[in-house]
């Protein structure tokens, strides 16, 4: 479409300040950014919108400018919500590398504006099929006729005959068919979430072509800034997002598809998206109480002062019931090797990711959480309706031990060989007095699990007795050494002998040094446990009714 049409919409109210003689322009996608550098995120001929949350100062314009032109951008629409009136040297700057610029009224939605382009591009492209993204559009708006993403899926299937489910990137199914077919099951949206997460940290193309289970799907990403590049040199600026983008499951091969047919798929992903926006925009309160409980706690404010702010923030988070009795506090960071990546946003969308129940389906299941993040690590507060005491004794809640169970396989996709993740998890508390506690316990936790091996890492605060704690920050060489030390001749002999000292070392100290007890574990007589634990004694040197010697081998063991 020309840049013209725009101004012909009404609907769209754009005003021109600048670039009139440039309205023939071809508009051949549009994409939303506030980012400094979008420039990872232009392929050329887009409608660029922004919000000006890049510009700090006067200075900023040109260098904005100066990008979007580089990358062949069409026009800039800058909308006066944040600012009032468009800054005259963001006009001066477009006026000098040519550059329409127009005005968007604050009471137009960019939304708005991305629908209407999204829809004549997709028109223009597909011919008939445009018909059909004009009734995705609709089902997609807000009101008592809006169906959401699973509408859209649906008519993909009675207009195209194409089945297809929206995944989050850690493989939670948000939107499907009600079309009649087999339904994904977990694992397999785990899959599909691991692949696409895979090839996008690889650099490949989309759509990303998939066999599972004998059937190919296609995964398309689903971005609200547009389509970003999928070029390989683009691999590493992936990390930014790779673990909060939504995917497009297609149950099609998508490898011989016609060009219009691949235009129209990605003409939906971008309506998908505006659903996504939403999604973020209505978690901007939510992140926003947290913000400010955090704030509270660690400058040190007044348990009554926090105590007011949770009471606030309550309400929101578990409508109807008024008042949370307990909270609890889990703590995030993403690593990622050499790169200059903000990585406290990335920690908090996945975070607000995790801590959705994985059973359940749909954007809306994460309501309750609200996550803040502060420098490079994510902060969420999640209040708790009650908390019951289970039959063995142990606390309901969020538990580290099963929080990573369903998206361990996707996240460590995506972080490939050059991330990681790790969470930590604190007791509940009942009072606004016990939230400092519970964040330096979460945080404590967090660094517990650093010290593991692996991709992605949770302790609880059940884990921080004392010897575990301190575990985890015994340098290695420090640690080898004495596992070496006190275990290698253990080991050597197990190996000749098939004596098994080691397994029989475990099991007497577990018993606590009950000859009963953990001859009947082994099923031992007596007589052949106290032969075996002597000649532990004998080849370490060690005596295993002393209590010093019992605890230099529990910590060898755990260390080893």
């Amino acid at each position: 479409m020309r840049l013209r049409a725009l101004l012909d919409t009404d609907a769209l109210g754009l005003k021109l300040l600048g670039g009139e003689d440039e309205l023939d322009r071809t508009v051949r996608g549009v994409m939303t950014t506030d980012l400094r550098d979008p420039s990872r995120y232009l392929s050329g001929g887009e409608l660029v919108l922004t919000g000006l949350a890049w510009r700090r100062d006067a200075a900023d314009s040109e260098p904005f400018v100066r990008i979007l032109v580089q990358e062949g951008v069409t026009a800039l629409a800058a909308g006066e919500a944040e600012l009032g009136d468009v800054p005259d040297d963001l006009v001066e700057a477009c006026a000098r590398h040519r550059l329409p610029l127009f005005a968007v009224h604050e009471s137009v939605a960019f939304a708005t504006i991305t629908e209407h382009v999204v829809r004549q591009v997709s028109g223009e492209r597909a011919g008939d099929l445009a018909a059909v993204v004009d009734r995705h559009r609709r089902m997609m708006t807000s009101g008592p006729a809006g169906g959401g993403p699973d509408v859209v899926l649906d008519l993909l299937g009675s207009d195209l005959d194409l089945r297809a489910w929206v995944l989050s990137p850690t493989g939670r199914l948000i939107a499907g068919p009600k079309t009649s077919g087999p339904a994904l099951t977990a694992e397999a949206c785990g899959r599909l979430a691991a692949e696409h997460l895979t090839a996008t940290r690889t650099g490949r193309r989309a759509p990303h072509r998939v066999l599972l289970g004998g059937t190919t799907y296609s995964l398309f990403p689903i971005r609200s800034t547009g389509r970003a590049p999928q070029t390989a040199r683009d691999a590493r600026d992936a990390r930014e997002t790779v673990l909060s983008d939504w995917l497009l499951a297609v149950e099609a091969d998508a490898g011989d598809w016609a060009e219009e047919r691949l235009d129209l798929l990605y003409g939906v992903t971008q309506l998908i998206a505006v659903e996504r926006d939403r999604r973020d925009a209505a978690r901007t309160v939510r992140r926003r109480l947290a913000q400010e409980v955090l704030e509270l706690v660690q400058t040190g404010a007044a348990p009554a002062e926090i105590a007011a702010r949770l009471r606030v923030a309550a309400p929101v988070l578990l409508p109807g019931l008024g008042a949370a009795p307990h909270w609890q506090v889990v703590v995030a960071r993403v690593d990622w090797d050499g790169a200059a990546i903000e990585e406290g946003p990335v920690a908090q969308a996945l975070l607000e990711e995790i801590l959705v129940d994985p059973l359940s389906a749909g954007p809306e299941h994460s309501d309750r959480i609200a996550v803040a993040h502060t420098g490079d690590e994510a902060i969420a507060l999640v209040p708790l309706p009650a908390v019951s005491t289970e039959h063995d004794g142990s606390e309901s809640g969020v538990l580290a031990d099963v929080l990573l169970e369903s998206v361990r396989d996707p996240l460590t996709a995506g972080l490939n060989d050059d991330g990681r993740l790790t969470l930590g998890v604190s007791a509940a508390v009942h009072s606004a007095e016990g939230l400092r506690g519970a964040l330096e316990e979460a945080r404590h936790a967090r660094r517990v699990a650093a010290a593991r091996p692996g991709r992605v890492c949770a302790a609880g605060h059940q884990e921080l007795a004392s010897h575990v704690l301190l575990l985890p920050f015994v340098p290695d060489d420090v640690r080898r050494a004495f596992t070496a030390r006190l275990l290698d001749p253990l080991r050597d002999y197990d190996r000749r002998h098939r004596a098994e000292l080691i397994p029989t070392l475990e099991a007497f100290l577990d018993c606590d040094g009950s000859w009963t007890r953990c001859a009947t574990r082994l099923h031992l007589h007596v007589n052949t446990l106290r032969y075996r634990v002597g000649r532990i004694e004998q080849l370490t040197s060690r005596d295993l009714s002393r209590l010093e010697d019992k605890l230099d081998f529990f910590l060898a063991l755990r260390m080893s």
